[in-house]
């Protein structure tokens, strides 16, 4: 019922910038939490980063001061900006939201596909 696709992954020097974004669609009534993580083979998925309907953000320890969340409620898409990438960094990208399905107002937890980040030394 509900769709999250992401894009904006790449590779990029050490030191560089890639805006990630997620946008969601289908029977979206509203969306409460939106999130990132990234996984690296055979590590178990992290968080990156959150943020709520009103705005509120939470980081990793790992990304703080480098990586930006933001969201346009309007469009349903999370963005997430990475500025001073590290080779550390490279992993895929999923995108994670909260969404209130339009038909029955029931909650669903939904994941994008992932999006390949490559970080070069």
């Amino acid at each position: 019922q509900v769709q999250l696709v992401e894009s904006g992954g790449g590779l990029v020097q050490a030191g560089g910038s890639l805006r990630l974004s997620c946008v969601g669609s289908g029977r979206i009534f509203s969306i409460n939490l939106m999130g990132w993580y990234r996984q690296v083979p055979g590590k178990q998925r992290e968080l990156v980063a959150t943020i709520t309907s009103g705005g509120s953000t939470n980081y990793a320890d790992s990304v703080k001061g480098r990586f930006t969340i933001s969201r346009d409620n309007a469009k349903n898409t999370a963005y997430l900006q990475m500025n001073s990438l590290k080779p550390e960094d490279t992993a895929v990208y999923y995108c994670n939201a909260e969404i209130r399905i339009r038909s029955d107002y029931s909650f669903a937890n939904a994941w994008g596909q992932g999006t390949q980040v490559t970080v070069s030394s």
